[in-house]
Order: C-alpha cells, then structure tokens, then sequence
C-alpha cells in the first residue's frame, strides 16, 4: 500500500482478520477465537494485538505469521503483531458464531464451570453436550484431548467420542 494510497478502514481490516483461520482449528477464525484483541493504525503502520490461548500456544507463531500474510494479500505493507498475555484468554471471548462453528465440525464448546480432572465428575449442574447428537450424557474419557486446550469425551447415547473446548 502507498503512502499516498488510502488506510484500509479497521472495519476492513476486521473483516479480513475474520478470514483468517486457526491453524489448530480451521473452521473458526482467530477473531470467533477471540485471540484477536484489536487492531489499529499507529501512525503509517497497522498494529495487530493477539492474545494466545495459553501462553505457551505452539500456533502462536503460525498466527501471528497467517495474520501478517492475510493483511499483506490486501496491500498493507508495515504490520506489527504484538502478543499480549494480560488479561489471560479466555474461552469466554469465543464468539457465539465461533461457539456454533466448533459444535458443527463436531467440537464441544466450552461450558463455564465445566472440567475434566482425572477422576472428578463433573458438577451435576454443568453437562458438556454431544455435538454429534445432542445428547448430555457425556463423560470425560481424558483431560487431555488432540491439543492441550480440549479434553476427550465420549457421549453414553450415541458412544461417539468428541473433542470439548475446555473451559478457562
């Protein structure tokens, strides 16, 4: 992009972050994740601010890295992603149009209150409900899923093992 050519709207630049997937999770993008905390221009260059699901997130590298190839794609030139790790993510920072997006490709999404630590149950008033068929009877099979952000389930009605989001 020129400098004499006209900034991008931050509408725009929303709108292409929301293009972006998650390299873990590629259904959702970085901002249904809620890992993007703003963008803004600061002075002739595009600042992008990210917060990774944990601080020690391996694809907090590749976002970081997808994020910067998306806005160049649209002509931005001088970009800067600054990592922020306070506050702390949070799952409550997934957006509702996420939340569905992981239940559809068959992920269950987070439940506040809900936990999987090795053998305590869940409390009776938080169920992790089956993506595949709706079901509620559910149980935590491990707290450690296909990546350290989800546990394992299983559902008791359809015997489907699933993925859950879980809670932080």
């Amino acid at each position: 992009m020129s400098l004499a050519a006209a900034k991008p709207s931050i509408d725009d630049i929303w709108r292409w972050l929301n293009d972006v997937p998650d390299p873990e999770i590629p259904v959702v993008s970085v901002v249904d994740l809620g890992i993007v905390r703003e963008a803004r221009w600061q002075d002739d260059a595009l600042l992008v601010t990210v917060t990774p699901t944990y601080s020690g997130c391996p694809a907090t590298a590749v976002i970081s890295f997808e994020i910067e190839e998306a806005l160049r794609r649209q002509g931005i030139e001088k970009i800067k992603i600054e990592t922020q790790l306070s506050p702390a993510w949070t799952t409550k920072w997934i957006s509702a149009a996420g939340r569905e997006k992981l239940k559809a490709y068959g992920i269950a999404p987070p439940v506040d209150g809900a936990s999987c630590a090795g053998a305590l149950k869940l409390p009776s008033s938080v169920n992790v409900t089956c993506p595949h068929c709706g079901a509620v009877d559910t149980e935590c099979v491990s707290q450690f899923g296909s990546t350290p952000c989800k546990a394992h389930y299983r559902c008791k009605t359809c015997l489907e093992p699933f993925d859950y989001f879980k809670s932080f």
